[in-house]
């Protein structure tokens, strides 16, 4: 079945970005585990799906997507000094952990702490990916019609479109 908007997708990928010059597998979906994902509802890169959308099941993939069309540039200026009275009560995160933050609109978003001053913690809050090139390859496992359910909710329910419990 070839994949269209309001269609369920599941697929293996193996994800490499750049490091120092050679290719690192950073993340994997296998066919155990797949990725899958109501297509056209917004929640993958639209561009990971711009280049899915003439495929089918069975149908294997290779693309790059450029940081611009990936996780965007990286933003030197999207670093958040926290003051240290935030982490009162708990213990001030050490260099390299991500902190689960929220901005004063609700808007969930992660921050790495890069270091930590006498007064505050700083925390880049660009994503971890910011700034690199993604170079995915896999194979397309299932297409299907998504379920009234899964796009009443949005998303999919598994790739066969029940919730487990």
């Amino acid at each position: 079945m070839k994949i269209e908007p309001k269609h369920v997708v599941s697929l293996t990928y193996d994800l490499y970005v750049d490091n120092d010059g050679t290719e690192a597998l950073t993340e994997s979906a296998t066919q155990e585990q797949p990725l899958t994902f109501l297509y056209g509802a917004g929640q993958m890169l639209p561009k990971f799906e711009e280049n899915l959308s003439t495929l089918s099941t069975g149908d294997e993939y290779d693309f790059r997507l450029s940081a611009e069309d990936a996780y965007g540039e990286y933003d030197e200026e999207a670093v958040a000094n926290l003051p240290k009275e935030m982490f009162s009560g708990t213990d001030i995160p050490e260099i390299g952990t991500i902190i689960p933050l929220q901005d004063n609109n609700g808007n969930r978003f992660q921050g790495q702490v890069v270091s930590v001053a006498e007064d505050a913690v700083i925390v880049d809050l660009n994503h971890p990916m910011a700034g690199q090139e993604l170079h995915f390859k896999g194979s397309i496992l299932n297409v299907r019609p998504a379920t009234e359910e899964e796009l009443s909710h949005g998303h999919a329910h598994g790739p066969d479109g029940h919730h487990h419990h």
